[in-house]
């Protein structure tokens, strides 16, 4: 990979922390993470708890760019691929900035694709746009396996949303460790939910891993409508 300051889009969960520390692992030169900041449904991003992005952080010590931009209108959307490339304009947007800001540009952008061809050919030809290159370590990857190695190599990551028949409440603040991975598993069989929630099955939050310093705490409350929920963050913090 080439050398210089790469960019790691994340959202805190377990994809984009994962795709981070592989970059990290590689030795490339992470020098800014980038969370974009939905208000409302997103096709392209991360939505819940992107606020803990801050934490995350300040646990792995590489600063955040913040971006925040308004409702992207996904609900109401009747062409997927336009929403698509009208969402992806803020991160080209601040990616440009960043890569202007820097004497020899920016060497490329790590993301956290596994299947979703929608996210990871946008986000290929916009870095082809901007003359840089993409990290993509879990594309194509068997996601069990990925599931496997994050869980081997230390990650915890706790489910902070749920939206597929089998998900029920339960699942709501339950750990991603072996347990949940082989339940998962017949998920998959039973119900189709992809192992690692590609599909927007379920959203996680890594909440300590090698490459961060403290674990993030949380207090929080469940709400879950009979097919859906979410956590509810009262409070957050590094211990």
């Amino acid at each position: 990979m080439t050398d210089g300051a790469w960019v790691s889009l994340f959202s805190g969960g377990k994809d984009s922390s994962w795709a981070l520390y592989q970059a990290l692992e590689e030795g490339l030169d992470v020098q800014r993470l980038l969370t974009v900041h939905p208000p409302g449904d997103s096709y392209m991003y991360h939505v819940p708890a992107t606020e803990l992005a801050s934490l995350a952080a300040e646990s792995i010590g590489i600063e955040l760019v913040d971006v925040h931009p308004d409702d992207f209108g996904a609900e109401e959307t009747t062409d997927a691929g336009e929403q698509g490339d009208a969402e992806l304009a803020v991160l080209e947007e601040a990616l440009t900035k960043l890569d202007d800001e820097r004497p020899d540009g920016l060497a490329g952008v790590t993301v956290g694709a596994v299947e979703s061809e929608f996210q990871n050919s946008r986000v290929e030809a916009m870095s082809e746009r901007l003359g840089i290159e993409t990290f993509a370590p879990l594309w194509q990857r068997d996601p069990k396996q990925i599931a496997a190695d994050m869980l081997a190599a230390g990650f915890e990551t706790t489910i902070i949303r749920v939206a597929a028949g089998g998900l029920d409440e339960s699942w709501l603040g339950r750990p991603l460790d072996a347990d949940a991975i082989a339940d998962l598993a017949e998920l998959q069989e039973s119900h189709g939910v992809h192992p690692l929630g590609e599909g927007g099955e379920f959203e996680t939050l890594v909440r300590d891993g090698p490459h961060m310093d403290r674990r993030i705490e949380l207090e929080y409350e469940s709400e879950f409508d009979g097919t859906r929920g979410q956590l509810q963050i009262e409070d957050a913090w590094l211990d």
